[in-house]
């Protein structure tokens, strides 16, 4: 099953965490992403070891490449002592085969090792195209991911306040505003009546007050009178 399969596959996440009876999506995401990842950490592996496996070959093709030039160096000069007298033409002959099948050998490694080398590129090409692929569909589902959570939020806070809503009663509602209103009329009714019950009780305060100015005055008044007949006798009998 591939990665992507799996990243929708039930039961790989928390299986505690469920919706409707399937499994949270965000969870199944983050798990198919953890999973990606570590596929992807194997396939960085996987290539390292590969790549490392083609810089050997490389090596190894080189190296019996410069033996095998210098196997036939070597028989050439085998050949010319020969020639030349330097040494026994049989024995000159016989090492001169022997280089000439080291350096057969040394071919064979050659052609071995390039073709392994080959090969370990061509796969090496194949997992670079697996790892960028790999690369961006992580990319791509942590965005998927991060967009989903955000979707899920306001999913989670409309359905909330749809639901607070919901389960409000219109009838009971508009029942305790009418309430409230007839109550707050009684206290203000009440309100106006204490206040016409305070300017009776002044009115009768000032009636007396009243009242009792004027009995001042008639006071005063008949004082006044009295005072002036008094002065009066005073000067009728000083005559």
């Amino acid at each position: 099953m591939s990665i992507f399969k799996r990243l929708f596959r039930i039961g790989q996440a928390e299986t505690h965490s469920l919706i409707d009876k399937l499994e949270d999506p965000i969870k199944l995401t983050e798990q198919g992403i953890r999973d990606m990842k570590v596929e992807l950490d194997k396939s960085l592996q996987g290539l390292a070891e590969l790549k490392a496996l083609s810089i050997r070959s490389r090596n190894e093709a080189q190296e019996n490449q410069e033996r095998a030039e210098d196997y036939e160096r070597k028989a050439m000069m085998l050949v010319r002592k020969s020639e030349s007298g330097e040494m026994d033409s049989t024995e000159a002959d016989r090492l001169a085969t022997e280089a000439l099948l080291r350096k057969t050998q040394c071919d064979e490694h050659v052609t071995r090792a390039k073709a392994e080398k080959e090969k370990f590129d061509e796969q090496i090409a194949k997992m670079d195209v697996n790892i960028k692929t790999l690369r961006s569909n992580i990319t791509k589902w942590e965005n998927e991911l991060k967009t989903l959570k955000a979707r899920v939020k306001v999913a989670n806070a409309t359905s909330k306040l749809n639901k607070q809503l919901a389960q409000i009663d219109s009838t009971d509602t508009i029942s305790m505003l009418e309430k409230m209103r007839d109550k707050v009329s009684q206290q203000e009714a009440l309100a106006e009546s204490y206040g016409e019950i305070a300017n009776e009780a002044r009115s009768v305060d000032e009636e007396i007050d009243k009242a009792l100015k004027d009995t001042d005055k008639v006071q005063a008044s008949d004082a006044l009178a009295a005072l002036k007949a008094k002065m009066k006798n005073s000067s009728a009998d000083s005559e």
